[in-house]
């Protein structure tokens, strides 16, 4: 059994039941399983898509992304989600890394297309949605009616999505997903929500990210509910769809509820139809919580990570949801622990390193035994978070991978920004930190060195830093120092620089 068997069977018990909605339009669940089994054939056929091939996509939310996800699973292929934020020379290293035969690109990306091809001539590419022009289209390869369009071989455990992360060494790492993955954490999802096929399911979070894909969409899907999609997250859009469409689920990031909370029509606006708001990716302010529930929407929280798939530890609707600042407890289908230096458990109350085991956890990095061995050890695995857990078993969140910066749901890593700036002439050593932001939640701010004799200004840096990284990536502010603060290991002290730029 692969995972598209779920959309087949939901098509073969309610085929006019709607799957998606998207921009005003419907689709049932019999055309979205009979689009992903066409899919499938034209990937095979036309494009040589086999087992184990990375096909990339370069898209916002599109009903194409989820087809191709499942076409995906139906010939034991790896969906490789590319970050459309990400600057080109981000994209080529991915593309790169995962050795992509495939990118189905959005025709409103297909500037950057050009780009990536021009560096990567072998690869395939086919654009999704546009008018059909020269390079061939998703809508063609949907046309294909020859050929099975299935590997035997293929089942739960055959790899299925394989999702970059950034990483504290300054490169992204491809977490490799099985088809399992998503299948137990789809379950542990729908404990959560208490979902069924009779919820509404509203996406906006970005596709790319497995909080958008895998926390509601999937799991809906997989239980026969209606997934609406927007391309992108618009606070205009979304409190329009929440009125007048009437989801009954959705997942917001912090920086999104917030940019509800300060719309103009938030008090106004109908939100009574969401049994439950979900969030996550960050600690979450208690404000923002009680902003929803004052509107009498409950409001859920998830911990996990692109690793986990991504749930993990969670509240779940119906459950007690009164420690506003607990992530919840260990989801119903895998493991957590909180441990110190050694690997022994800690008692409630101590800080710990927390730990993650299951069948939602990812089994390798691309290409990666090293950093493999490093995060997997005897079956768990080892998050970097800082938390602690209280007698109830319920788990606090309080630090997060090692100075990693979380702005506005995006993961932003020092060490990616301060390879970069190394590479400018006239940087002698960089440090970027995280700031505290009321809208962002936080935002990079770099400390840099200028080299010896070197009257570099802040504007030059920024510029640099912009032809290579993603525009959340690049720093709000330059801030010049004679020296960094180290440790007695040389090590640079970054909460010292944190706590320099607090307010």
């Amino acid at each position: 059994m692969n995972l598209a068997d779920l959309i087949e069977r939901n098509a073969a018990f309610t085929p006019d039941k709607t799957a998606l909605r998207y921009e005003g339009r419907s689709i049932s669940y019999a055309a979205f399983a009979e689009r992903v089994a066409n899919t499938a054939r034209g990937l095979k056929a036309e494009l040589g898509v086999g087992r184990g091939d990375r096909v990339a996509v370069l898209a916002t939310n599109h009903p194409d992304y989820l087809v191709l996800l499942y076409a995906c699973a139906r010939l034991g292929a790896m969906l490789l989600p590319l970050n459309w934020r990400l600057a080109v020379p981000e994209q080529l290293f991915i593309l790169a890394d995962a050795s992509a035969k495939v990118l189905v690109v959005e025709h409103c990306f297909c500037d950057v297309s050009l780009a990536l091809t021009q560096s990567m001539p072998a690869l395939r590419v086919a654009v999704l949605g546009g008018e059909q022009g020269a390079q061939r289209n998703v809508d063609e390869l949907a046309c294909v009616d020859v050929g099975e369009g299935r590997d035997p071989r293929v089942d739960e455990k055959s790899p299925l999505l394989l999702v970059y992360t950034s990483g504290t060494t300054g490169r992204p790492k491809g977490a490799v997903l099985r088809q399992e993955a998503l299948l137990w954490n789809g379950v542990m999802s729908q404990h959560m929500h208490d979902m069924t096929a009779a919820d509404h399911v509203l996406t906006v979070l970005p596709l790319f990210h497995v909080g958008g894909l895998n926390i509601q969409t999937t799991p809906a899907l997989h239980i026969g509910a209606t997934v609406t999609l927007h391309p992108r997250f618009s606070p205009d859009a979304t409190l329009a769809a929440i009125a007048h469409d009437r989801p009954t689920l959705t997942v917001l990031v912090p920086a999104t509820i917030q940019a509800l909370i300060a719309h103009p029509a938030w008090t106004t606006t109908e939100i009574t139809s969401l049994r439950a708001l979900t969030t996550g990716s960050t600690q979450v302010p208690v404000p923002l919580i009680e902003a929803v529930e004052a509107r009498g929407v409950p409001v859920l929280q998830v911990y996990g990570a692109t690793e986990t798939c991504p749930i993990a530890v969670y509240t779940r609707l119906g459950g007690d949801l009164s420690r506003k600042t607990s992530t919840g407890l260990p989801g119903l289908h895998c493991d957590a622990r909180i441990v110190d230096e050694h690997g022994r458990d800690v008692p409630p109350g101590v800080a710990g390193e927390v730990l993650v085991r299951g069948p939602n956890v990812f089994c390798e990095y691309w290409g990666n035994p090293a950093a493999t061995a490093e995060a997997l050890r005897e079956g768990w695995y080892h998050s970097g978070d800082i938390g602690t857990r209280d007698e109830d078993g319920y788990f606090y969140i309080h630090d997060r991978k090692k100075n990693v910066i979380i702005s506005g749901g995006e993961n932003i890593y020092p060490a990616e920004i301060e390879r970069v700036l190394a590479t400018h002439p006239d940087v002698a050593e960089a440090a970027v930190v995280g700031r505290p932001d009321p809208k962002w939640q936080e935002v990079p701010v770099a400390y840099v060195v200028r080299r010896a004799g070197s009257a570099c200004e802040a504007d030059a840096l920024i510029r640099h830093l912009a032809r290579e990284l993603a525009r959340f990536k690049v720093p709000r502010e330059i801030i010049f120092v004679e020296a960094l603060p180290r440790n007695a290991l040389g090590k640079v002290q970054h909460f010292l620089l944190k706590e320099r730029g607090a307010p």
